[in-house]
């Protein structure tokens, strides 16, 4: 028994005299910024008409296929979830791409994009017009923002492309033309994907910065899958045939100028 509480006195000795040491929280450190990988591509889309510059007001004169003369007071269309596709088929989407190419805003056409994968990119995708989840995600901001003047109503949506001018063949007493094309879903919806095969590829690598520039035709609005005559289409600002018919033809607007590695 004495052995015993021998025992007992040393254990009782050995754990009170052991501390449980705590240490004392190390300092947080910040968050790290968003990865940048240090790769960009600038797109470039310049607005022409028939193959000239487009400028707006009267100085700017121009005739469609269907021999109508007409000059642009304004122009606005939106591109939207921009992607690149390299030469083994697989695509890489730009997230947040929504950009609103504004005629009249000097700026609006150059973009640049950044954070793309390093690859060797064949072709170059996108929307004209905005997709159905940003027309029913409520009040946007950025280019979406409706006080650009590209929103119809929480019901109607963004309008997709906007076209305003004048023309002596307008069947109107004023002689001007009214295209505001929208419509996100249903039969006439004016959203339309673009995809644009690149005459070389476009080589996305870091501290490098290509460049991809696009010309777009405002005069094929009114020429090529339909013959769109302003004697008889010069004010469509509601969803109908007409503005199917012209979404139609502004997919095809689209050219590769020039891609600069």
């Amino acid at each position: 028994m004495r052995f015993s509480g021998i025992l007992i006195i040393i254990f009782s000795v050995f754990f009170s005299c052991k501390k449980t040491t705590v240490n004392p929280p190390e300092a947080m450190l910040p968050m790290p910024p968003p990865a940048n990988t240090g790769t960009s591509l600038q797109l470039n889309i310049n607005n022409v008409a028939n193959g000239k510059s487009l400028i707006l007001g009267a100085a700017g004169s121009y005739t469609t296929a269907n021999s109508d003369t007409f000059y642009v007071n304004l122009l606005k269309y939106y591109i939207s979830n921009v992607s690149l596709t390299n030469s083994a088929g697989q695509t890489f989407t730009v997230p947040e791409s929504y950009f609103l190419i504004d005629q009249s805003d000097s700026t609006s056409g150059f973009t640049t994009i950044q954070n793309i994968p390093a690859d060797d990119y064949s072709s170059i995708s996108f929307m004209v017009g905005v997709d159905a989840a940003r027309n029913t995600s409520g009040a946007q901001t950025g280019a979406l923002d409706p006080l650009y003047g590209m929103f119809w109503g929480w019901n109607t949506g963004y309008i997709m492309a906007k076209m305003e001018g004048y023309s002596r063949r307008s069947a109107a007493g004023n002689k001007t033309l009214f295209f505001h094309i929208g419509g996100y879903t249903g039969k006439f919806t004016g959203v339309r994907t673009v995809t644009l095969n690149l005459p070389i590829n476009v080589h996305i690598q870091e501290q490098h910065l290509p460049k991809i520039s696009i010309a777009a035709d405002l005069a094929k609005w009114f020429s090529g899958t339909h013959a769109l005559p302003f004697s008889s289409v010069y004010n469509v600002t509601s969803l109908s045939q007409k503005s199917q018919d012209i979404a139609d033809n502004y997919a095809n607007m689209f050219t590769v100028t020039a891609v600069v590695n």
